[in-house]
């Protein structure tokens, strides 16, 4: 009653040809379908075809994903004890186009390539243009190539690409479309060198300075070799002294060659140069990169720095003074290195540090405390250091209080916290304490706020409606000392810190082993 129909479909589409019958119910019947005069085997075919339907008079066929090789003639058959009939359909699957065949390179230039090949199969569906890429050893992948005619349109089975580079190994490949989509790639051509020409790129970043006395350093990036457009590449590099008239040229046959150095008695420390730096190959001379500035090689500074003078800051810190070289120096000088080493270390493990421009004084940090350091300065420029100047001696102070302070106690009256601790005594082998420094924050806060003072008490008008983070340390010539635990002095309403018009005291003592009074409301947290 409803046979299968001829289509036309699109790659990836769906379909259902249909087969229903009429017949006797008294009889079993069966339904069986041929592609291309194969029987369908729905088991293992079964990601593209499924029987359909739902009922025993049909027997309809889906075809899922359908791609190009779906396309041909479709049988359903019917069959009963006592009859058997047939009907067919033909499939027209339209895609992208095949691969194009037999890309030729016809004839090629130093910067063209006259290409030509046969269309494959269109797939039911006319091409509608082809693309043309192109592959080198030295490019990722293939790429897409400009050609003329700029648009090639799919009766068209030449072209030319243009803009190659010379002396560059290339092949080529076609691909072609259509308003289904693009097709798979032709095999690549066979693969052709394109002619020499002039060199046109230019080295980047044409630069140099430094090296040793009487040299002129001239350094630049070299050109990649797809970029050398020929055999026998090299470099020419051309310099003069600034504001003269001749160049001087120096011809270097190497394409790996990224550095000139010209050496003679007449290069004066860090004069200036003009530089510039061209390239050839066998079919001539190219262009030359664009004029720079080089400074030719420093001489090191001739003469010691002055005056020298340290003095220790604590037990860890010293600070060097030196003035500039009394007599001119016949090198430029961009800084200072400071020596310095402990008198029970050898000189050659001596540490350095370097300062910068015209600094005349530093801080030297993370020494021993009641050592003695030797120290010598020395300026220096980009060809190294010059003399040193008479080593200096300094003895660091001694190291801060180990103890710190201990049995603090805390009273509150009237916005007021008044603290109290016991006194600290340096060992011999310490500074003595100068006074004390008692640091404070809210607990909710990063920031800490400092008191000093030489005593052991110390009164500070705070608002009680924050907790308080609180210690104690102390100070002396030779830095900072240890610092006590933090000590939590908690939020305390007004009512319960004036409470009707009395001063009300409470108080909070640390002892050596940290027992905390809890009935005084205080707490200490490390």
């Amino acid at each position: 009653m409803v046979p299968p129909s001829s289509m036309d479909v699109t790659v990836g589409e769906s379909i259902v040809l249909p087969c229903q019958v009429t017949h006797d119910h008294s009889l079993d019947i069966v339904f069986t379908w041929s592609f291309n005069g194969h029987l369908i085997d729905f088991d293992k075919d079964g990601d593209h075809f499924e029987r359909v339907g739902g009922q025993d008079s049909a027997g309809d066929l889906m075809i899922r994903n359908i791609q190009l090789k779906h396309a041909g003639k479709y049988v359903c058959m019917v069959q009963t004890s006592v009859d058997r009939l047939s009907a067919a359909a033909d499939l027209i699957v339209r895609g992208s186009p095949g691969p194009p065949e037999a890309v030729t390179i016809d004839e090629i230039t130093d910067t063209t390539a006259q290409l030509s090949w046969r269309p494959g199969p269109d797939n039911h569906s006319p091409i509608t243009m082809y693309v043309i890429q192109a592959r080198t050893p030295f490019s990722v992948g293939w790429q897409a190539v400009n050609t003329v005619p700029e648009l090639i349109d799919g009766k068209t089975f030449t072209a030319t690409v243009v803009g190659l580079n010379p002396w560059v190994e290339y092949e080529f490949r076609t691909v072609a479309a259509n308003v289904i989509g693009i097709g798979e790639p032709s095999r690549p051509s066979e693969k052709r060198r394109t002619e020499e020409a002039l060199p046109e790129v230019t080295p980047a970043n044409v630069s140099g300075g430094g090296g040793s006395k009487s040299e002129l350093v001239i350094t630049w990036e070299t050109v990649p070799e797809e970029l050398q457009n020929g055999r026998g590449f090299g470099y020419v590099v051309a310099f003069r002294p600034y504001g003269k008239m001749i160049w001087m040229l120096t011809v270097l046959a190497s394409a790996d060659a990224s550095r000139y150095v010209f050496r003679n008695e007449s290069v004066r420390p860090f004069s200036p140069f003009e530089v510039k730096v061209g390239v050839f190959n066998n079919k001539g001379e190219g262009p030359f990169s664009p004029t720079t500035v080089v400074y030719s090689a420093e001489e090191e500074p001739t003469k010691p720095p002055a005056s020298i003078f340290a003095r220790s800051l604590s037990a860890t810190d010293i600070e060097v003074f030196w003035a500039s070289p009394l007599e001119k120096n016949r090198g430029r000088i961009q800084g200072y290195e400071v020596k310095y080493w402990r008198h029970e270390d050898k000189e050659e493990n001596a540490r350095k540090i370097r300062t910068v421009g015209n600094q005349t004084s530093t801080k030297i940090t993370n020494l021993k405390g009641s050592a003695l350091y030797h120290l010598a300065v020395k300026a220096y420029n980009s060809a190294g250091t010059g003399p040193s100047s008479a080593t200096v001696n300094v003895t660091t102070r001694k190291p801060p209080p180990s103890q710190p302070p201990g049995n603090i106690i805390w009273n509150s009256s009237d916005s007021k916290i008044i603290l109290n601790w016991d006194q600290v005594k340096a060992l011999d082998n310490e500074s003595e304490v100068k006074g004390y420094k008692v640091l404070y924050r809210w607990n909710r806060q990063s920031s800490t706020s400092v008191i000093e003072t030489n005593k052991t008490s110390v009164e500070l008008s705070l608002p009680f409606d924050e907790d308080y983070i609180i210690e104690i340390k102390p100070f002396s010539d030779g830095g900072d000392g240890s610092s006590s635990e933090q000590i939590r002095i908690p939020k305390i309403s007004n009512a319960y810190a004036r409470g009707s018009g009395a001063s009300t005291s409470n108080a909070c003592t640390l002892s050596a082993i940290s027992t905390i009074m809890i009935s005084l409301t205080a707490r200490s947290s490390l």
